[in-house]
């Protein structure tokens, strides 16, 4: 089964929440721990970029190849990608004081970035729902490709550096080790990415060890008004 799909509608509303987190965090006026009211915005920023940039490095090139009309709608959701990307490397300038942002209201900053995020989405949920539909039997399971991606992806935003191709991969490998340089001699937060995990494909001891049962519904009924065998039904 590919997750593709169903896991990306939970990472979208994942950054929509951190979303909504990061965008009410306020700075501190204690002038030796400025930086202590932002986790959430670092948060959404790490949590933003290595999923734009894994969508990148994952879903684009497989819809360039596997989707009829995939090369323009690849080309399309690039050009979107950087625009988010734009507006991410807003909010990391005014968070870290660049003189090009300072000026800027932190309202501004957050309605580009919605905008933007929204767009974003909605463009790439098109795209992996047309991808899941050209699905070949010898295809991977492209949900656990971008999982994967996701943990080598850089944690900020790169608008600028190429993005797709040889020199797409390079250039995302090497901002990845810088990024990782800075996060560790920041102190920053780098949240995991979700991993999509079907419950319903868990066997019955496992669901009943974990208290999450997806049980099918004919183990409570067998169609025809009779309970499975074993089940002492409501009386028993």
């Amino acid at each position: 089964m590919d997750t593709l799909v169903p896991g990306l509608r939970v990472t979208h509303q994942m950054l929509v929440e951190r979303l909504d987190l990061a965008s009410v965090a306020r700075p501190t006026t204690d002038p030796q721990h400025p930086r202590d009211q932002y986790p959430a915005i670092d948060t959404f920023l790490a949590s933003a970029s290595r999923h734009n940039a894994a969508t990148l490095a994952v879903v684009v090139p497989a819809v360039r190849s596997h989707v009829v009309d995939g090369p323009e709608r690849a080309h399309d959701f690039v050009a979107q990608s950087r625009r988010f990307e734009v507006a991410l490397s807003q909010v990391k300038a005014k968070l870290y004081g660049s003189s090009y942002a300072v000026r800027r209201p932190w309202e501004s900053i957050w309605s580009d970035v919605r905008r933007e995020l929204a767009e974003t989405c909605q463009m790439e949920r098109a795209l992996v729902v047309d991808l899941a539909a050209a699905r070949r039997e010898s295809d991977p399971d492209w949900g656990e490709r971008l999982y994967r991606a996701e943990l080598t992806a850089p944690t900020r935003p790169h608008p600028y550096i190429p993005h797709q191709g040889v020199p797409g991969r390079v250039a995302r490998t090497v901002a990845r080790r810088v990024d990782g340089f800075w996060d560790t001699a920041e102190g920053r937060m780098v949240p995991e990415p979700l991993r999509h995990h079907e419950r319903s494909e868990d066997g019955r001891l496992t669901q009943y060890l974990l208290a999450d049962p997806h049980l099918p519904d004919e183990d409570e009924d067998d169609g025809g008004g009779q309970r499975a065998a074993g089940d002492p039904g409501p009386e028993g």
